[in-house]
């Protein structure tokens, strides 16, 4: 059972790359406005969908070392993503984004996309965006699995990376156009706005040895604003998640996002910076994946390697646990810092409360740690 949690069986078995040259597409994290309800604050301007707002997103995304900024829907009409919204200057930004090594992504429908799909690729990739996040495919049948293929091969022409949102899981696509970073197909953290029944933890713990085995899922981790199961409540513009700080860190290791959203807003990470650090040295694709420990709907924990250091993430369902972390699968012979995120003592009433502590551990070490209810552990280790 263990193994599911990394298996990409889906993807090998799909057909090869159709593109040769793939060292212009550049995986990363994206700084998104939609689920924090563009709620900036403490600044002297109207936060929302206009110009300072998202200079504001990309002045964060370039302190932060985040490769991307998304401009999600209302920068143009819906219906005709041709006509920009007034009160967005698309290509100052995307001007002032290169200024600041930010790429800029925009959102569209899959209708609006569809109705002239060689000249808007053509007509944005001539002003500079990096990609687009495509939505509301919301089916799989023939006509919309065509379309996909199509969309990635004309994004190439124009070396456009994808993002398919409101998408079926995905069969493997992803190996023969690797411009597509990730998909959907998942019940991601935007449900936690308007669904108060839902119960995440335990969905968090089953999908990593479920959906994931397909590919990569835009599920958008990154709530700054914590809850234990009684004080959750959904809300729009202070939107927040279920279960503790360390559960929302653990999944930038756990869950598979080449291209990887961080949802709260500007103010709430800059509010939480440590964490906010944390989250950014974590890289969004790995070398070497290892399952440590799980089960199914219960809890799982899981190391990934980038170069010569080592992600660690582990969460739990509502049931608070102890979990082991056996360090064997780092080099022998060699000394390991480990940077450690832990459920605080308080994390059962206060869930944005944590432990951080910096340790020093090698191939003999092995610690075990508590997890609070919805709770998690997060780790980089080099």
């Amino acid at each position: 059972m263990l193994a599911l949690a990394n298996n990409d069986m889906v993807q090998k078995l799909a057909e090869p790359s159709k593109i040769k040259d793939v060292s212009w597409i550049k995986p990363g994290k994206v700084a998104w406005d939609w689920w924090n309800d563009w709620n900036i604050y403490n600044v002297d301007f109207k936060a929302g969908i206009n110009t300072q707002t998202y200079k504001y997103y990309i002045d964060f995304a370039s302190k932060n070392k985040v490769e991307y900024v998304v401009l999600d829907e209302g920068w143009s009409l819906e219906e005709d993503i041709m006509k920009h919204n007034p009160n967005v200057d698309l290509e100052a930004l995307i001007a002032y984004g290169k200024e600041r090594n930010v790429g800029i992504i925009l959102w569209s429908s899959w209708m609006a996309l569809t109705k002239n799909t060689d000249e808007i690729l053509k007509n944005y990739a001539n002003l500079g965006i990096k990609g687009f996040k495509v939505d509301f495919l919301d089916r799989d049948d023939a006509k919309m699995v065509n379309s996909v293929y199509d969309i990635a091969q004309k994004a190439t022409n124009y070396k456009l990376i994808l993002d398919f949102h409101g998408m079926y899981k995905p069969t493997g696509i992803q190996r023969t156009y690797p411009n597509i970073l990730n998909f959907e197909g998942v019940k991601g953290l935007e449900n936690n706005k308007w669904t108060p029944n839902d119960d995440v933890p335990l969905y968090d713990c089953t999908i990593p040895f479920i959906r994931m085995m397909a590919g990569p899922m835009d599920y958008t981790p990154g709530a700054m604003r914590n809850a234990t199961k009684s004080e959750f409540k959904p809300s729009h513009s202070t939107p927040m998640s279920q279960g503790t700080r360390c559960h929302q860190l653990a999944l930038y290791t756990i869950f598979e996002a080449p291209l990887q959203m961080m949802a709260d807003s500007p103010t709430a990470f800059m509010k939480e910076q440590e964490s906010t650090d944390f989250i950014a040295k974590v890289p969004t694709t790995f070398d070497e994946t290892i399952a440590l420990d799980g089960e199914v709907g219960k809890y799982v924990s899981i190391a990934r390697r980038k170069g010569n250091t080592w992600y660690l993430g582990a969460i739990t369902n509502w049931d608070s646990r102890e979990v082991a972390i056996d360090f064997s699968f780092l080099e022998k012979g060699k000394k390991f810092q480990a940077e450690i995120f832990s459920d605080g003592i308080n994390a059962d009433k206060a869930a944005t409360d944590y432990k951080k502590e910096i340790i020093t551990v090698d191939s003999t070490t092995k610690l075990k740690y508590h997890l609070a209810s919805g709770g998690g552990l997060a780790m980089i280790i080099k």
